[in-house]
C-alpha cells in the first residue's frame, strides 16, 4: 500500500480547494458572456440573478464548487493549527451560507411577497456569507502566516476592501431609510456585489494557498 506523506496530502487538498474557487469564479464569469445570461446587467443585477435563468445549474455548480473548495482549504488550515476557532466558525458560516443560497434561489421580488420564506433565507444567507468571509480572513491572517508578513498584510488589505464594498451597500440602505426610496437603485448594486465577491475570493485563495515549510 502506498502511503502519501501528510505534508504532500495537505498541499494537494489546499491546491484542489483553490482550484475549485477559480473554476467556480470562472463559471460565474462565463455566465456573463453566454446567452441568454449575457443580457443580465452586471452593474445593476446581483449575481444570484443567474440562478433564475436557464443556466441555473451552472450557477449552482459554481457556488457549490466555491463552498466545497472553501471547506477543503479551511479544513487543511485547521488541521495545521493555522486557523483560530473564531475564524473556523466564520468560515463555516461562509460555506453554509453559500449552500443555503443554492438551496433557496433568489425569487422574483416583483411577483412574490417580501416576506417569502425562501427569499428571506436567501437574503440572510447572502449577507452572512459576504460578511463572515472577510472577518474570517482578518481573524486568521496572523495565525495562518506567522512567518510570512507579506501574505498576512495582503489578505488583511483584501479583507478590509471586501468589508468596504459591503459598507457601500449599508450606506445606500441608510440613505434610503432616511430619504425614502429603494436603496438598490442608489448604487450600481451588481457591480458592487461582483467587486465584493471577487475581492473576497482572491483573499480566500491567498489564505488557502499552501504556505512554505514552517519551523
Amino acid at each position: 500500500m502506498v502511503t502519501i506523506p501528510a505534508r504532500r496530502l495537505s498541499v494537494a487538498v489546499s491546491l484542489t480547494g483553490v482550484a475549485a474557487l477559480v473554476v467556480g469564479a470562472g463559471l460565474v464569469l462565463l455566465l456573463q458572456v453566454i446567452p441568454p445570461t449575457d443580457e443580465i446587467s452586471a452593474t445593476r443585477r446581483t449575481i444570484s440573478e443567474y440562478g433564475r435563468s436557464d443556466h441555473k445549474w451552472v450557477f449552482d455548480l459554481a457556488v457549490v464548487l466555491v463552498a466545497l473548495g472553501s471547506a477543503a482549504g479551511l479544513a487543511v488550515l485547521g488541521q495545521q493549527r493555522r486557523l483560530p476557532a473564531p475564524a473556523a466558525v466564520l468560515g463555516a458560516l461562509w460555506t453554509v451560507g453559500l449552500l443555503v443560497i443554492v438551496a433557496f434561489p433568489k425569487p422574483d421580488w416583483a411577483t412574490v411577497s417580501h416576506a417569502d420564506f425562501g427569499g428571506t433565507l436567501h437574503r440572510i444567507a447572502s449577507v452572512v456569507a459576504f460578511v463572515a468571509l472577510p472577518l474570517a480572513v482578518l481573524v486568521a491572517a496572523r495565525t495562518a502566516f506567522p512567518a510570512a508578513p507579506g501574505r498576512r498584510w495582503l489578505v488583511r488589505v483584501l479583507a478590509i476592501l471586501s468589508l468596504g464594498w459591503f459598507a457601500v451597500i449599508l450606506g445606500a440602505v441608510v440613505v434610503a431609510a432616511a430619504e425614502g426610496g429603494r436603496w438598490w437603485t442608489l448604487i450600481p448594486l451588481g457591480l458592487v456585489e461582483r467587486g465584493m465577491a471577487l475581492t473576497e475570493l482572491v483573499a480566500l485563495g491567498i489564505l488557502l494557498a499552501p504556505a512554505g515549510n514552517r519551523p
